[in-house]
């Protein structure tokens, strides 16, 4: 089993990368089925069942609207969002779906899209989608399974056991932080310079770099967006966007030549985060990082290093980038990264943890005090909750973002003024994320049916 960094981190669209871009890729994978099998023209109808936290949250996070783009031909990375947007509204207005684009079938989504109240046995974010024959006969049919951060699974990969079908073989392959660290020791190496080795084994050097960089001109794109839409987002809850006038309020507080203070630099770090999961909360370009819901950090943890260090060089954006990847690997394997699997902890705890390990390594930190940034991130979101206001990405999910921003920064200086040495192992941590995410009730697993999502509503 082998994990990319570009696994974790993927250019797609807000709100969620399990509810939104997951879905949306598993229907332009149906789509490829269809066409390679040339059973395109065949189809005269399509069903679409969602299920468990799909189903219950599948609206606020645009479920139903990412499967059908998805079903049109369209790819969360290279989708044309304002295109596609109203392309689609036209279709469902006269109840006709272009498949792949192309191919019209009659579709209306009040029979043909059904939200099941009930979960598969493999995972709790699971959909179904049937193309069936003039004559109701079945001519493809897949389950598919979103497991956390846009990674999907169909019934194949199950059956095999397995849920990462990549079996590329890598020159230092780690299932622990514990083996991570003696491969660094053994040769002598960080992190960072492990991790650019192990990529090599599916790009050229020069594609990684260049692939890295895109992904951080993405991000630093999103938080731009984010800084100059001002408004309500949509979903009914009036959630106002506050990026923009908070920028604008830092920018006068800046010409009155006051020092940066650490609260003004924390400022700076919460705005960062809040831009971007406004911009994913409203449906925007963003990189999974590794989720969605938590695509605020990262982002928002190294513009915070870039702005108040004036280093924006490519090997430290490489190194910052290749080292949360690995955090995030050993989350993934070991845990999960999936909110309707283990909470908020698993999103935005995994997020955290990464971009603690990213800060310390380029802050020149050793091995040793770069997993111990990470066990701090990750140890103080443990049991970290799910529980989204409507099912929307707004409340909590939006401040949460700039609150574990704030949180890395402080664990990676915590790290730092160690030797490394410390009590609890990141790979305890991890475990520990993954038993307690097993405890927890499902309704504080994505589902809106627990917490501050019931809570919070008005009587």
């Amino acid at each position: 089993m082998a994990l990319s960094v570009f696994d974790l981190f993927k250019i797609g669209v807000g709100p969620s990368s399990s509810h939104t871009v997951a879905p949306m890729r598993a229907a332009y994978r149906f789509v490829e089925v269809l066409q390679q099998r040339r059973d395109l023209e065949k189809v005269k109808q399509i069903k679409i069942y969602l299920y468990g936290s799909l189903s219950s949250t599948g609206i606020g996070h645009a479920t139903d609207k990412a499967t059908l783009l998805g079903l049109m031909g369209n790819d969360p990375e290279t989708i044309n969002i304002s295109a596609s947007d109203l392309t689609l509204e036209r279709d469902l207005k006269s109840k006709i779906l272009k498949i792949a684009g192309i191919h019209p079938i009659p579709f209306d989504v009040n029979q043909d899209m059904l939200f099941i109240d009930e979960a598969l046995p493999y995972h709790p974010n699971a959909m179904k989608i049937i193309a069936l024959d003039q004559q109701d006969n079945e001519v493809y049919a897949n389950t598919y399974y979103s497991i956390g951060g846009g990674f999907i699974l169909d019934e194949s990969h199950i059956d095999q056991g397995s849920f990462i079908e990549d079996k590329t073989q890598i020159p230092y392959p780690f299932q622990s932080a514990k083996e991570l660290l003696a491969l660094c020791k053994k040769h002598q190496c960080s992190i960072s310079h492990l991790m650019l080795e192990n990529e090599k084994s599916w790009r050229t050097e020069t594609e990684i770099r260049a692939k890295i960089i895109e992904i951080w001109h993405v991000m630093q794109a999103c938080i731009q967006s984010g800084l100059q839409h001002d408004g309500i987002l949509a979903g009914g809850l009036n959630v106002k966007r506050r990026a923009k006038s908070i920028h604008q309020r830092l920018l006068r507080k800046e010409h009155t030549n006051l020092i940066a203070t650490t609260f003004n630099a924390m400022e700076w770090v919460n705005l960062f985060a809040l831009a971007v999961n406004e911009e994913n909360a409203a449906g925007g370009r963003v990189v999974t990082a590794p989720t969605n819901g938590a695509a605020g950090i990262i982002p928002a943890v190294l513009s915070y290093y870039v702005n108040f260090s004036e280093d924006e060089s490519e090997e430290t954006i490489v190194k910052f980038f290749l080292s949360a990847a690995a955090v995030g690997i050993l989350c993934k394997l070991n845990a999960s990264i999936s909110g309707a699997e283990v909470g908020c902890q698993g999103e935005v705890g995994s997020a955290c943890a990464m971009a603690s390990a990213g800060l310390a390594e380029i802050l020149n930190g050793t091995p040793d005090q770069v997993e111990h940034a990470a066990e701090i991130g990750l140890e103080h979101n443990l049991g970290l909750t799910c529980d989204p206001v409507g099912g929307l990405v707004q409340i909590p999910c939006i401040e949460r973002n700039a609150i574990a921003a704030v949180k890395a920064i402080n664990a990676a200086q915590m790290a730092l003024n160690g030797d490394g040495q410390h009590y609890v192992s990141l790979d305890k941590v991890i475990q520990t994320m993954k038993e307690t995410g097993k405890d927890m009730s499902d309704k504080y697993k994505e589902t809106s049916k627990g917490g501050l999502a019931v809570n919070s509503i008005e009587c």
